[in-house]
């Protein structure tokens, strides 16, 4: 199949950062729509895009199932797929999936970094799991064809999103902790687990998810990719770069605090970095996936595994969501 998709980025979204990802030859992009905003500010969100869509018609539309990233690689362009950070926009309403999900939601992680209203996040001491509501809005996204996100979850809440779901689960930007002990990378037992029930997971580009920073080495990320395709599957493995292009360093701050602390918290491990990184110089951008095809080809992969973890192992796993 031979596509091409970042299954994760978060830019200060303009037409040169669209031209970069067709520059990549990416055939679609989950882009971050929400971290904190409720339901009023994420349409205001949705109408942002829909300029973005108007004035770049000939870069980017809506995605909204597999069958437009078949489209966006036959057309040249970049299928966008809409997600949210944090269930924020749901507020506390069941019946707002739906109309998210109409807007172009799908994917959605339960909680960002902290205890929300469907599961606890990674920043949290005690990890309660996946609460009543969380178990009623995973049937519902199951339902309407939203993916279940965990890259910011705690373990035990993962496990049970897992366990709840009909249908398999994305940690769409993460690394293995084997590799980087960072509170967001994941244990080895879950993306087993994770692995077996034909979830997918999207490896990460963002420094501080990274061994050494920005200073890690290429090769040193494909060989980590190789060993946690050992523990859950080539089939299971993709890119979700976590890219942040452009972003003031002000943006980190809302990422990080929303609107639920008035004093500036990086977060347990992230205290002494408050700005964005500086990527890679092997993956300065979305381009950086000719690097990747690279570094996987000389740690072993095959032409076609390479393929799967740039993009047809995403593609496949977009097939199931509706």
């Amino acid at each position: 199949m031979n596509y091409r998709i970042d299954n994760l980025q978060y830019c200060k979204w303009s037409r040169e950062v669209f031209q970069i990802n067709r520059e990549a030859g990416l055939d679609a992009v989950h882009v971050t729509l929400v971290y904190h905003e409720d339901y009023d500010e994420f349409l205001i969100r949705t109408n942002e895009w829909k300029k973005h869509f108007s004035e770049n018609s000939d870069l980017i539309f809506l995605g909204k199932n597999y069958k437009d990233i078949e489209k966006a690689k036959n057309e040249n362009k970049t299928a966008i797929f809409f997600g949210f950070q944090n269930c924020s926009p749901i507020e506390d309403d069941i019946n707002l999936f739906e109309k998210v999900y109409e807007h172009g939601c799908r994917f959605m992680q339960l909680t960002y970094n902290n205890q929300s209203l469907l599961a606890t996040g990674c920043y949290e001491k005690n990890d309660s799991g996946v609460t009543n509501f969380g178990k009623e809005a995973i049937k519902e996204m199951n339902k309407l064809g939203i993916v279940i996100d965990m890259s910011h979850s705690a373990e035990k809440s993962t496990f049970d999103a897992i366990d709840i779901s009909q249908k398999p689960i994305a940690i769409t930007h993460a690394n293995p902790s084997f590799w980087h002990s960072a509170l967001r990378n994941k244990s080895n037992a879950l993306l087993k687990v994770l692995g077996d029930s034909g979830g997918m997971l999207g490896l990460s580009l963002y420094a501080h998810h990274l061994k050494d920073s920005s200073n890690c080495k290429l090769e040193n990320f494909c060989e980590m990719a190789a060993k946690t395709c050992e523990i859950m599957g080539v089939k299971n493995v993709g890119i979700g770069s976590d890219l942040c292009l452009n972003q003031p360093n002000s943006v980190v701050e809302w990422m990080r605090n929303g609107t639920w602390a008035k004093k500036k918290n990086y977060g347990e491990g992230s205290k002494s970095k408050p700005g964005f990184p500086k990527q890679p110089d092997w993956f300065v951008d979305a381009r950086g996936f000719k690097n990747l095809e690279i570094g996987l080809k000389k740690v072993g992969f095959s032409q076609e595994e390479v393929n799967g973890i740039l993009g047809d192992n995403w593609f496949n796993f977009y097939k199931g969501i509706n």
